[in-house]
């Protein structure tokens, strides 16, 4: 059968209506980003912004507030006695707990210190986080919706509890672009202590673009084998047949977005480019050779095993000292649901030294002043107990979504402060509330960018990372 020249082919239904909704998603700004990585952020920056990149800490699994930063000394001398009603009527708990009625208060593990000049209290299990409390602005009153882990991260990264929409990463990728061309705007990295036994499962979700152009989804950072996915050359392939090939590929995805629109046509052509100038960038991204000794120690024994918390928060440092927009580093393992008194101790060895060493370099480093670095998981976690008392080794807390802490530094954060408080169980918040969504938004407004007027058209509405919700944390901004 001979083909007939493409301009006398006739419009197919299927083509015109993908013509039409190229136009439309034109009008809506989503493909506002061109080969340079253009931002498309024209008139979302009514301020300058305090933070040029941003590195969130993930912790998934949801680190116990009141063992680490919330001391409540009402707790430890309540110690075994039953909940109050007052303070769990109405509320909705995981299924492992069920009714909170009748279980019993768990005093902090170890004990609490005041650090630094602002005077910040932090466990015993922290201690370099500690010595590096003035720097650090502790919100002590945020609270969330979701009760179990996936959507509860999904939340925080998305703003919705379901998977589909973009995550945080992709959004600033989309309106800010990109420092430099010859890495992703919006990198990700896993890690998990070694041997244990509780962990999520790190779901490609967590740093999908939605319906945002898939080359604004996080590019992962792997721990093992090729650094990124099918990064090198296959046997055989030199790097200028490989140059040949993408040129022959982008010439025949530039003919089928010309006939069909689809802006996945032109991102999987970005992909491709990135892949390439990767392969020269990435190799030499992961080289430490020029990291000075005294740096590496500052992040611990792990530091040069790659897959570790402490690995990828010296890669966090450098991919934004190379221009990367935001990097999302996860750790897994905190969920100690019956192994506080053990695998606690584990997850703060593996990720306290690594993220104190992380503000202490950028700082040096001159960074820190536009990086922000966020350091929380998902939910808290409960000032009753989950198990027997009796039994020590196998104390847990389960998931507690209505308060809990995180830490925030640099990137335009006032240091040395605490916002927000608990009550004398650390139960409930009772000033200064911060709602997931609050929080969002303030990473953006420091990032320079109005969570209000950052929307995409969807599906016949609008919809941003906030959703219909959130306001900026102005006492926490220097």
């Amino acid at each position: 059968m001979t083909s007939r020249p493409r301009s006398d082919s006739p419009i197919s239904r299927r083509n015109m209506l993908r013509r039409s909704l190229a136009s439309l998603a034109t009008a809506s700004g989503l493909p506002l980003l061109g080969a340079q990585e253009k931002s498309a952020s024209a008139g979302l920056l009514p301020f300058p912004p305090k933070a040029k990149s941003l590195i969130y800490l993930f912790q998934n699994g949801a680190p116990t507030h009141v063992d680490l930063f919330d001391y409540k000394p009402e707790l430890a001398r309540r110690h075994g006695e039953p909940v109050p009603e007052e303070f769990i009527a109405g509320k909705r708990f995981s299924t492992m707990t069920g009714s909170a009625s009748g279980k019993l208060l768990l005093a902090p593990i170890e004990p609490f210190h005041q650090h630094g000049e602002s005077g910040a209290w932090v466990s015993e299990l922290m201690p370099h986080t500690a010595k590096i409390a003035d720097e650090l602005c502790f919100v002590k009153s945020l609270h969330t919706e979701a009760v179990n882990h996936a959507p509860a991260i999904s939340f925080f990264m998305s703003g919705s509890e379901m998977p589909g929409r973009p995550t945080l990463g992709a959004w600033l990728a989309y309106a800010l672009g990109n420092e430099n061309p010859n890495l992703p705007p919006f990198v990700v990295m896993t890690s998990i202590s070694k041997n244990t036994t509780c962990g999520q499962i790190f779901y490609d979700f967590y740093w999908e673009a939605g319906y945002l152009p898939s080359r604004f989804q996080g590019v992962k950072l792997r721990g093992g084998g090729d650094p990124v996915l099918y990064l090198s050359n296959p046997p055989g392939m030199s790097r200028e047949v490989r140059r040949g090939l993408l040129d022959d590929i982008a010439a025949l995805n530039d003919m089928t977005h010309e006939r069909s629109g689809d802006p996945e046509v032109a991102a999987r052509s970005a992909q491709y480019e990135m892949a390439y100038r990767m392969q020269e960038s990435v190799p030499e991204l992961v080289d430490l050779a020029d990291e000075p000794q005294h740096v590496l120690d500052m992040y611990g024994p792990q530091v040069k095993e790659r897959g570790t918390f402490a690995y990828n928060c010296l890669m966090a440092r450098r991919l934004v000292e190379r221009g990367t927009r935001y990097v999302q580093v996860m750790h897994a393992g905190w969920d100690q649901h019956n192994s506080l008194t053990t695998e606690l101790y584990t997850q703060c060895e593996d990720t306290d030294q690594p993220s104190a060493a992380l503000i202490k370099d950028l700082k040096q480093r001159g960074l820190l002043d536009d990086t922000l670095v966020v350091w929380g998981g998902e939910f808290g976690r409960t000032p009753f107990l989950q198990g027997d008392i009796k039994d020590r080794k196998r104390w847990g807390r389960d998931h507690h979504p209505y308060a809990f802490t995180q830490w925030l530094a640099g990137g335009g954060i006032k240091p040395g402060m605490t916002y927000g408080a608990t009550d004398e169980l650390g139960m409930n918040v009772i000033e200064n509330p911060v709602h997931v969504h609050d929080l969002q938004a303030t990473i953006l407004h420091l990032m320079g960018l109005d969570h209000e007027l950052l929307t995409v058209k969807h599906q016949g509405r609008r919809f941003r990372l906030t959703d219909v919700a959130g306001e900026v944390c102005h006492p926490i901004l220097a």
